[in-house]
Order: structure tokens, then sequence, then C-alpha cells
């Protein structure tokens, strides 16, 4: 396709099924199960409305934020995603250049398929690596230590995944990484390589590694174990998000696995509010799943978000047009909540509230007074 015809989010990923092995789009696009939860995703933001503002005099819109104190150029963020070099050669180096080419955060999964000390030496800051937690406690431990070393600014405790849904594309289509490709960060523990069993390779690499029986005390020991911000991803419950800043995280993502672990969870857009209301100002928090548009970003925040975190977006772009087609997507989104932002007469990010997914009502009779 003539990458001027790329114009959103939705073009990229026609490309991307048109360029990739099916295995491969099954396994990035796919959700569990009935894929409910990973249609609802989308759908939510799409139902939200914008009751915009007019004749606000709008100047120039300034996107940029913190992210625990980090700046970053607009409030999209990108994700944490697995096996990059499925969709390219230079797999998480070129996400990592893109990020930093965008000028926001890049979060390195842990089942990437680059080393994180190649990875975060070639992106930018802010860089954060997210950690899954292994029945082998040393093992885990030495994933901490290691990003600390290659200049990670913060751990990102995914909390949603102590099994894997099941994923029944996956399963149809022997999922496995190509020949030569391997759990990179894992590799020199040998934890490396999927088990050889039919269906999902993934799956039995989860059953065989992830703990299981994972609690609040895990939370407790990683944060006792590092120096850097633990953020946890895959919250949407508000007792939950609070019992997590009690037990020491600085942020929470309000997230369902991009639809991918437990089918007819609560959409991210539906489960935000509860947990805004619940943590209150007691941490920052961030939400993603099903964000196609920049309009979504704006819905986000409106409802209480700091920042939203896109996964499959970027990695259209990724399968595409490698470093430069992450980018472009990136780059899209900005556009996209730019124009948002002016036609809801927003100049600032502080100027987005939940006013603008309400009517405003009118008394009328205070208007005969």
């Amino acid at each position: 396709m003539d990458p001027e015809l790329l114009l959103n989010v939705a073009d990229y990923a026609r490309a991307a099924r048109a360029k990739l092995p099916k295995d491969v789009f099954d396994y990035y696009e796919g959700g569990a199960l009935d894929e409910i939860t990973l249609g609802e995703n989308s759908a939510g933001w799409e139902k939200l409305k914008l009751y915009y503002r007019v004749l606000g005099g709008v100047g120039p819109r300034d996107m940029s934020t913190t992210v625990l104190g980090q700046r970053i150029s607009m409030p999209i963020i990108v994700a944490p995603t697995a096996f990059h070099k499925l969709a390219c050669e230079q797999g998480e180096i070129a996400m990592a250049r893109a990020a930093k080419a965008a000028g926001t955060l890049f979060i390195l999964s842990s089942l990437s398929n680059i080393a994180m000390e190649s990875v975060f030496a070639a992106g930018g800051s802010p860089r954060w690596f997210q950690l899954y937690i292994y029945k082998d406690r040393p093992i885990t431990l030495e994933l901490v230590k290691r990003a600390e070393a290659a200049g990670a600014e913060g751990i990102v405790l995914t909390v949603d995944a102590p099994g894997l849904g099941t994923r029944h594309r996956d399963t149809r289509n022997n999922f496995r990484l190509s020949d030569g490709l391997s759990v990179e960060n894992l590799a020199p523990v040998g934890k490396g390589d999927f088990p050889e069993v039919k269906g999902s390779g993934l799956a039995a690499y989860v059953r065989t590694n992830f703990k299981e029986d994972l609690g609040f005390d895990d939370l407790d020991w990683l944060c006792g174990s590092t120096r850097l911000p633990v953020v946890v991803k895959g919250v949407c419950r508000g007792d939950d998000a609070r019992r997590a800043v009690e037990h020491g995280a600085k942020a929470v993502i309000v997230s369902n696995h991009g639809g991918r672990q437990l089918d007819t969870a609560p959409a991210t857009c539906d489960a935000l509010p509860y947990v805004i209301d619940a943590t209150g100002d007691l941490c920052e928090i961030y939400v993603d799943g099903g964000i196609r548009r920049g309009s979504d970003v704006l819905k986000a925040i409106a409802l209480g978000a700091r920042a939203v975190l896109v996964g499959r977006a970027v990695l259209w772009g990724l399968c595409v047009a490698g470093e430069q087609g992450a980018f472009q997507v990136l780059e899209i989104l900005r556009c996209e909540l730019d124009e948002a932002m002016l036609l809801c007469g927003c100049t600032k990010l502080t100027d987005i509230d939940e006013s603008l997914l309400q009517p405003c009502a009118v008394n009328r009779e205070s208007l005969k007074r």
C-alpha cells in the first residue's frame, strides 16, 4: 500500500494483515476465547460522545505532560508488547527509536526478542521495563537488577497474567517463535525457548515459568528489591488499585491485557472511572486497551487518566515500515489528539475534563429571571 494512503491506525492494521504471515498477525491481533473484551475495548471509546466547547479562543495546543516526574511530549506511551522481531528485523530497537523520535515513554516487554541492554542503549529516556514474576524468584530479581543496570527508569509489573488466557487463534496456528528467535532476556538463565508442544508454545511457556499464585506479597517483595518506582499494570477494580498503592505502587495502569486474558472483563473505559474514584490523588493512573484515535486519548484524559498506552496500533506501524512506521502511527495519534483538543476548545491537557463527556443542562427557570 502507498505510504501516503496510510492515514490512520486502521489503514496500518489492514496493511499489516496483508504483509504478515497468518500466525503472526493472529498472535498480535487476537484475544481470549470469544474476543468479546477485545472488541469492546475499542467500542467503549467509540460510544463515549464529546460535548465540545466553542468560542473558546483556543491557541496552539500544548500536549506535553509528565509520567512519574519525567517529561514526555504527549500523553501517548508505547505499551510493552512481546516479540517485535516477528514484525521487523530490527525488532524492539526499532520501536525504542520510534518512541525516542516521538519524545515519549517506551516500555520494554520482558518477552522481547532483543536483550534489554541493547534496546535501552539504542532508545531514549524515559524508558521503563515490564516484568512478569517467574516461579524462580532469583530469576525475577536478576531481571530487575539487569534492568536497573541497563538504564531502566521504572518497573512495570504485569499482574493480570498469572496464567495465559486461552487464545484460540494461537492454538489453531500452533503459535511459536520463528527459527532463530527467542526470549532473549531470559536466554542466559535457560528460559529463552518455548517448550515443544502442540498448540500454543507461548501458553506452554507461561504455564511452565510464570508464578501462578501471584499475591500482594510479591508486590511488597518487588518494591523492596528495587530502587526504581514500581507501576502495577492490569488492574480493573478500584479496591485492587488502592491496595496496590498501599503496597508501594507509584502508578497503576488500568488494563485487561488488550482483551487477551479474561474474556468478558470490562472494557477499560468502563473500569477507569472506578479506579480513579478509589485512588483519588494517591497515584498516577494510566489506561490502555482499544485506543485507536486521538479522540480516544482525549476521552481517557477526560475520565481522569494521566496518559494512555498504545500497543497494537504501534505494532501495525512496526510491521508495515519498521521504525518509521511505528513513528508515523505515533504522529498520527498526536495530530488527531491536537485536532480533537482544538475542536473541543482545549489549549492544554488540564483543560480536558469530564464535562466534555456530559451535556450541560440548563435550568430554564433561571433563564427567565
